[in-house]
């Protein structure tokens, strides 16, 4: 599938649509591995704006586009952390994800980071170890009084 998309660095502005693909990915691509209480501690319908501000400006995703109109984002921390990574539901399936993942990836091998990881959710961890990441460890967290299963994949980079 020949895809145009383009990925940019975030923008200030960004942070409400963000948001609209941070809620569209928890509550619809990971329905299909978490419950609709998972998903609504993960990605409450009611959220404080300013707080997921700043979090973007501190983050400072890379935004993936299409049409101008932003349907994914990741960052890459200073210390290969990837903190989040959300691709718009309807854009799931299409190689955007594997895209953008292939993009923070060959930014980590420029900067010279010897490995990137990340903790996972379980919808998309087929993603992840289809782009060489490997289980580090299955945990289970807690978000707003909620459990989850996700697992800390990490990639080692050729150096």
């Amino acid at each position: 599938m020949n895809l145009n998309y383009h990925i940019r660095r975030f923008e200030p502005g960004d942070e409400p649509l963000l948001r609209q693909v941070f809620f569209s990915a928890v509550h619809g691509s990971a329905a299909r591995n978490y419950t609709v209480e998972q998903r609504m501690a993960w990605a409450p319908e009611d959220y404080d704006a300013s707080e997921w501000s700043r979090r973007m400006e501190k983050n400072q995703p890379f935004v993936l586009t299409m049409d101008g109109v932003p349907v994914a984002f990741a960052d890459l921390q200073q210390d290969g952390y990837i903190d989040q990574f959300f691709v718009d539901a309807r854009q799931g399936g299409k190689g955007l994800g594997l895209a953008l993942l292939r993009f923070l990836l060959a930014r980590a091998e420029a900067e010279g980071l010897p490995a990137i990881h990340s903790h996972v959710s379980l919808t998309a961890e087929p993603l992840f170890t289809k782009a060489g990441f490997f289980v580090e460890e299955r945990r289970v967290v807690e978000l707003r009084g909620v459990l989850f299963s996700n697992a800390l994949m990490c990639r080692l980079l050729v150096r």
